[in-house]
């Protein structure tokens, strides 16, 4: 496992950063975002999305639990705070098999769901816009992604 952690100062850092790992992004992976309310998980992964290029307004899941975004490649995002305990099979597997990138917020409450490799990201607030994002890679894939947006 390898690890980099980063501070942005602002929403746009935010933004470029997220810009920048979905420039690096390969198709089938996995990235989990930990973080308490308004920590920035949805924040990076609008950045994200505008690296795949994805034009559509990108907002939390959070009422729907899964939002598809199209561009360069599908981009699933899930916000799983609303599914904890919930044992009945919502498919999600199959998104992980699809070509696409996978964003999962608060995966700690679908852990039958995380792949054996994956990109896990966690944020801190530090300051009202300031935070801190620490990368953890698990699997050869993530590391090489680490490496490439560093």
């Amino acid at each position: 496992m390898k690890e980099w952690k980063v501070i942005t100062n602002s929403i746009e850092e935010t933004h470029t950063l997220g810009e920048r790992i979905g420039h690096a992004v390969q198709p089938d992976m996995v990235f989990l975002l930990d973080g308490d309310l308004g920590a920035g998980k949805t924040t990076l992964t609008q950045g994200i999305a505008k690296g795949l290029g994805i034009t559509r307004r990108v907002t939390s899941p959070t009422f729907n639990i899964l939002k598809i975004y199209k561009g360069s490649m599908p981009l699933y995002h899930i916000d799983a705070y609303r599914l904890e305990g919930i044992s009945q099979d919502l498919g999600f597997d199959e998104l992980l098999d699809d070509e696409g990138l996978t964003v999962i917020e608060w995966s700690e409450y679908i852990p039958g769901l995380i792949p054996p490799h994956y990109m896990r990201i966690s944020i801190h607030l530090l300051e009202d816009t300031k935070r801190e994002f620490t990368f953890s890679a698990i699997g050869e894939a993530y590391e090489k992604l680490l490496e490439v947006i560093r």
